[in-house]
C-alpha cells in the first residue's frame, strides 16, 4: 500500500495524504461509514456514491461471519461484488463485538470463544481464523484480531490485555504472510494499538505495532467511556511513535469535534456509527450546530436543514418537512437524516484537507469546534 502525504499543517500535527488502493484512492484525513453487515443503514450505494461521496465503507468481521455467512460471500466472489459496492472496503477483526459479548465469550491465548447473539451458537475467532475470514471478505484493509479493554478498567487488566493482543498480532501477522487474495485486489494489513489510558503501555504498544512495520496503524480501545481528555492525551502520546509515512486510523471515533481534534493530532482516518445512528433518532449535524428535528421550533421553518449544506438534502426538503416525517414515524425521515449527517461528515474532513492544504486548519477548526458543540 501506497500513502502518499500531500500537506502538513505548521501550528499541529494535522496532515494530508493520500492512500492508493485496488479499488481507487482515499484521500486523508477522511471519514468512513459504518456498513456493519454489508449495508450502511438504510442508505443505497447509489446515494454513497453520488451524495455523500464516500470513498470507502466498513464491514465487520463478526457480523459478516455470522450473517450472511462465510460460504454465502465466497460463492459471490467476496464482500464488493455481493453489495455492488466499487470502492475500498475495511473490515473491523471482530474484537470490539467480542468484547462487547462480556457474558457470552471466553479469552484465551489461543482465541476467543463466543456465543452469537442471534442463535447462542458457539464460535471460535483465533488471530489466524480471523485472517482467514478477511480473506473470504475480500476486504481492501484487513484490522488484527485484539482485546478491546473496557473503562474503568485497572492497570494490570490493561496490561495482560495489551500483551494478549500483541501475542494474537504475531500470529495474525504470521497468517496473513503465508495466505494470499482470494480475488483479483490487493489486501493490507493493520495492527492496532491498545493499553486503555496508561501512558507507558500505550507507548510500548506503539512502539510494538510499529516495529512491525505493516502498510497502516489503527489506535484502539478509546471512546469506550473515558473522558476526551484522556482520549486526546493517549492519541498524542501514540501518534509520537506510530510511523509518519504510514496511515493512522482512530477507530470508533465520534463526533464531529473529536474529529477535529483527532485530525490535529495527526490521526488520518476515522469511523463511526454516529452520523446514522443519531440521524435515525432526529440528531442532525450542520455547520452551524446540532438540532433536534424533532422540537417543535422547526414545524413551521421552512428554510434548508443546513444553509451552507451542498446535499440534496437541503436542496430538496425544509426542516418543517423532515420533522413532520420523524412526527409521523416515517421510514423516509431516517434515510434522509442519515444522508444528511454523513454527508455533513464527509464535508467536515473535505473541508480539514482544503484547510490544511491552505494552511490555516488550527483557526478554522476552533471556530467550527464552537459550532459543532452548539445546540440550535
Amino acid at each position: 500500500m501506497e500513502f502518499k502525504l500531500i500537506s502538513k499543517d505548521k501550528s499541529s500535527k494535522a496532515r494530508t495524504g493520500k492512500l492508493y488502493t485496488d479499488h481507487g484512492i482515499i484521500e486523508t484525513p477522511i471519514f468512513m461509514p459504518v456498513g456493519t453487515v454489508g449495508s450502511v443503514k438504510a442508505i443505497h450505494q447509489r446515494d454513497l456514491i453520488e451524495d455523500v461521496k464516500a470513498q470507502i465503507i466498513l464491514g465487520n468481521t463478526y457480523h459478516l461471519n455470522l450473517r450472511p455467512g462465510i460460504q454465502v460471500l465466497e460463492n459471490a466472489g467476496g464482500l464488493h461484488r455481493f453489495i455492488n459496492w466499487p470502492k475500498p472496503i475495511l473490515t473491523d477483526s471482530g474484537g470490539f463485538q467480542v468484547f462487547s459479548l462480556a457474558n457470552n465469550r471466553k479469552l484465551s491465548e489461543e482465541g476467543a470463544v463466543f456465543r452469537s447473539h442471534i442463535d447462542g451458537s458457539k464460535h471460535i475467532f483465533t488471530p489466524e481464523s480471523v485472517v482467514d475470514i478477511q480473506r473470504i471478505i475480500g476486504a481492501d484493509i484487513m484490522m488484527a484480531f485484539d482485546e478491546c479493554t473496557p473503562f474503568p478498567c485497572s492497570y494490570d487488566y490493561a496490561k495482560k490485555s495489551m500483551e494478549l493482543t500483541h501475542k494474537w498480532l504475531k500470529r495474525g501477522i504470521e497468517r496473513f504472510k503465508n495466505t494470499q487474495p482470494k480475488y483479483e485486489h490487493k489486501q493490507f494489513y493493520f495492527p492496532i494499538v491498545q493499553g486503555s489510558v496508561y501512558k507507558d503501555l500505550r507507548i510500548q504498544s506503539a512502539e510494538t505495532i510499529a516495529s512491525y512495520n505493516q502498510a497502516g496503524n489503527a489506535i484502539g480501545g478509546l471512546s469506550v467511556g473515558e473522558p476526551v481528555e484522556e482520549m486526546y492525551a493517549m492519541l498524542e502520546v501514540v501518534n509520537n511513535i506510530l510511523p509518519e509515512d504510514k496511515p493512522r486510523y482512530l477507530m470508533g471515533v465520534g463526533t464531529p469535534a473529536n474529529i477535529l481534534e483527532g485530525i490535529s493530532l495527526g490521526v488520518d482516518m476515522f469511523d463511526c456509527v454516529m452520523p446514522t445512528r443519531n440521524g435515525r433518532n432526529g440528531m442532525l449535524f450542520t455547520s452551524e450546530g446540532i438540532i433536534n428535528i424533532k422540537n417543535e421550533k422547526w414545524k413551521n421553518d421552512f428554510s434548508p436543514v443546513d444553509k451552507n449544506g451542498k446535499s440534496f438534502v437541503d436542496q430538496y426538503y425544509s426542516k418543517a418537512y423532515l420533522r413532520h416525517l420523524f412526527i409521523s414515524k416515517e421510514y423516509l425521515a431516517g434515510q434522509i437524516a442519515s444522508i444528511h449527517n454523513l454527508n455533513f461528515y464527509l464535508w467536515l474532513v473535505k473541508e480539514a484537507r482544503t484547510k490544511i492544504d491552505n494552511g490555516n486548519f488550527v483557526e478554522w477548526k476552533n471556530i467550527m469546534l464552537q459550532k459543532m458543540m452548539t445546540r440550535i
